[in-house]
Parts: structure tokens; sequence; C-alpha cells
């Protein structure tokens, strides 16, 4: 049985930056085979997988908690599978959305700000003609939200919030929002998760999660990680 090769956390954000990019240009095999692990043959049954191999090849910490993935540096990492070259394949999840504890909320402490603040985007192909172990990474780099863009991510997440505060989820679709939207997140019809109405009473609903357009995330390759003067 293999044993993986387990990576210390990065202690600055120059050393992350410094792993990031001995992975530009390289296969999912070439990487997968430095911690010793396996690239199944699809990501049918495995989704996620890339995120997962480049989380433990950084050194990742955060797991599945509502944490950027490098706790201690504030930074979140978010590996972009992408159609062709600066064009992302689908939207970026951010966050799940708790349905049952929406009040006391706000946007300064908000998973998705925190998410947010600074994040490595790091591009990956995801042509289906290329087979998945010869699929390569690009070049990664660190954002964090202009001020413009932070305000139109806070009012769209203020818009979602305030229906899901009174109940109103047969309101909430995945066209509200300009670049934030909140959509269905589970793996079939048959996973529910609870909520309530706006008369209070507690039911059974999709899994949400909040995620980025994919139109947003292609000004932002577009741009490589330079902010636009809005």
């Amino acid at each position: 049985m293999k044993q993986y090769k387990f990576i210390q956390p990065p202690s600055t954000e120059q050393e992350l930056l410094a792993r990031i990019e001995t992975l530009a240009g390289k296969t999912l095999s070439q990487v997968a085979l430095t911690v010793n692990i396996d690239v199944p043959e699809n990501q049918t049954t495995h989704k996620g997988w890339t995120g997962q191999l480049a989380e433990q090849v950084l050194g990742a910490t955060a797991s599945n908690r509502s944490e950027p993935d490098f706790q201690h540096l504030g930074i979140e990492l978010k590996t972009i599978p992408m159609s062709k070259p600066g064009v992302p394949k689908e939207s970026t999840y951010i966050s799940t959305v708790n349905l049952t504890k929406t009040s006391g909320i706000n946007w300064e402490t908000s998973a998705v700000r925190k998410k947010l603040a600074r994040v490595l985007w790091l591009p990956v192909e995801s042509d289906n003609s290329i087979s998945l172990k010869h699929r390569r990474f690009g070049n990664a780099f660190l954002w964090s939200p202009s001020a413009n863009q932070e305000k139109v991510i806070r009012t769209d997440w203020e818009e979602i919030m305030e229906l899901l505060c009174t109940g109103d989820l047969d309101k909430i679709s995945s066209s509200l929002g300009t670049y934030l939207q909140i959509r269905p997140k589970a793996a079939n019809s048959k996973s529910l998760g609870n909520s309530y109405s706006n008369e209070g009473i507690r039911s059974s609903t999709l899994p949400r999660g909040f995620y980025l357009r994919s139109s947003f995330t292609r000004t932002l390759f577009e741009d490589g990680g330079e902010e636009r003067q809005d």
C-alpha cells in the first residue's frame, strides 16, 4: 500500500509562491508522483481530485473547514479547470450555504469574504481530448478583490442572504447575482438538507453553495490578476 508523502505547510507567502511556480507546465501525473499519489482514470467518480492533489503538494491545512486553505497565511487556493487558455470551464465553488442559520450573519464575518480576501488561482487543463494524467497546470497568480469588485460581490451576497433570511428560497435562482451566485450543491437530487420556509416551517431542500460566475473569473485570468480600473 502506498504511503502518501506529507508536505509541511509553507511558512510564508513567498514560500507558497515558490512552490506553486514549480507546478507550471507539469502534468498531473508528474506532480502526483512527487507525493506518491495515483492518478485516477477520470474524474467522474473522483470529482475534486485535481484540487486535492494541488492542496497536498502545496501543503494546504484547512481540509474541508470553512477557512482559507492556508489558514495561517489567509490564502485560499482555487484550482480552476480551463476549457482553453484563459477560459474557465465552469463557475467556481466558494463555500456552502447554511440554510438553517441565517440570522446574525454579516458580510464582514462571512465565510465568503474570508475565502475571497486573498486567492491563489491555479489553472489546469480540462480539455476532454486530453487524458487526466496528461493535463498540465498553468501559471498561478495571487489576487485580492479591488474595492469595486468587493462591493459588487458584497451586494450579491447581501441580496441572496436577505432572501434566505426570509425563507424565500423559491425566489433564488442561479441567475441572481452579478459576480456571486447560489446554486444547488449535491451529488444528486436525493441529497437533501434542512431549511425553513417564510412561515418558519422546517422543510427539506437541496443543499446550496456560493459560486463565482465563470464570466467574472475569466476577467481575472485575462488580466493576470491585475486590478482593473472600474
